[in-house]
């Protein structure tokens, strides 16, 4: 069984509901572009996108496009729609690259693109998705969009080799790690919310508040994922419970339990995270090295960090159910650990 980070009291759990609510029309409009989009003639690139679509998933990224804008007073137009098509096809390429490179089974709990279709596909399908992300961006006709989803795809591309870098290394540093999930991660969560403001013709000023928003949030985000994969039950998650273990994946709570064990621990960590020799009772060793050293409640705490910076950058606008929605997704994403 993994750990489950325990709260102190009770607390009425955060929701996405409100969030979601607020841009139900809009994301629908999205949903359809994104359908349409993934069109073409090449009969296997059609059926792998279906692939993801039944896959599932909450759409975070574009929902952040559409809420930010509303925040801003977007009202009169569709760019912002266009535009969160452009940002999930952006995220989507990068999962079905990340899955190849990780050689993984399973997304969301079911079959991943390159179980099913093979890894040439799923790269090539990839490749597709980030191209039509750019024919979106060059018909939104704004040089400032292009440079802000260009210049994400860019870092979200040098954050993947950078893990690679760093892939099955216990050195790796927090700080390392930080530059990681940084560039891999909540780069599009900031670019997301920034092309908000930008569509709205808000102040610099706005636009850099909310690209602080996105960033943090997604830092927070990517820091709970990493509590999950030690406490989470596969239903929940969409993936078995210690993929990352497995896998030799270095994430924040490794690196803490790595650091402030005895030498004796760190032997175990680098013979079942460099080497990959890895027997049954390993696992169980790895969760009560995480309790013992406080690895996923300081962690979580960590992403609280995080979570009270994106809220701090949404006092900069006024008060209305857009910006509520907003703080209380900060909250929602860091309650996925308890």
């Amino acid at each position: 069984m993994g750990v489950v980070v325990s709260l102190d009291g009770e607390r009425e759990k955060p929701s996405l509901d409100v969030l979601i609510a607020l841009v139900a029309d809009e994301l629908r409009d999205v949903n359809e572009l994104i359908i349409s989009h993934m069109n073409s003639p090449v009969d296997l690139i059609p059926q792998l996108a279906s692939h993801l679509i039944a896959a599932g998933g909450k759409r975070l990224r574009p929902v952040l496009t559409l809420a930010s804008a509303k925040m801003c007073g977007y009202e009169n137009g569709t760019r912002h729609i266009a535009l969160a098509a452009c940002v999930e096809f952006i995220h989507t390429a990068t999962l079905l690259h990340d899955d190849v490179v990780d050689e993984s089974d399973l997304r969301r709990g079911l079959a991943s693109a390159n179980a099913v279709f093979g890894n040439k596909a799923s790269v090539l399908v990839g490749d597709f998705l980030f191209s039509r992300s750019f024919e979106l961006m060059v018909e939104d006709g704004s040089r400032d969009v292009l440079r802000i989803l260009s210049h994400a795809s860019s870092v979200i591309a040098e954050g993947e080799v950078l893990q690679l870098i760093t892939s099955n290394d216990t050195e790796t540093s927090e700080t390392a790690y930080l530059d990681v999930i940084r560039a891999k991660t909540a780069q599009l969560f900031a670019a997301a919310c920034r092309i908000g403001a930008v569509v709205a013709d808000r102040p610099r000023v706005e636009e850099e508040a909310l690209e602080t928003y996105g960033m943090n949030l997604g830092i927070a985000f990517q820091l709970i994922d990493d509590v999950l994969d030690f406490s989470a039950e596969q239903g929940k998650l969409g993936k078995a419970i210690g993929d990352d273990f497995r896998e030799g994946k270095i994430t924040l709570p490794i690196i803490l339990a790595f650091r402030r064990g005895d030498d004796e621990e760190r032997v175990f960590w680098r013979r079942t995270l460099e080497d990959l020799q890895q027997t049954e009772d390993d696992w169980p060793r790895a969760l009560e090295l995480m309790t013992r050293h406080d690895a996923l409640t300081d962690t979580v705490a960590r992403a609280q960090h995080y979570g009270a910076i994106a809220r701090d950058s949404l006092r900069l606008f006024g008060d209305g159910e857009e910006k509520r929605a907003l703080d209380e997704l900060i909250d929602f994403c860091i309650h996925r650990a308890y």
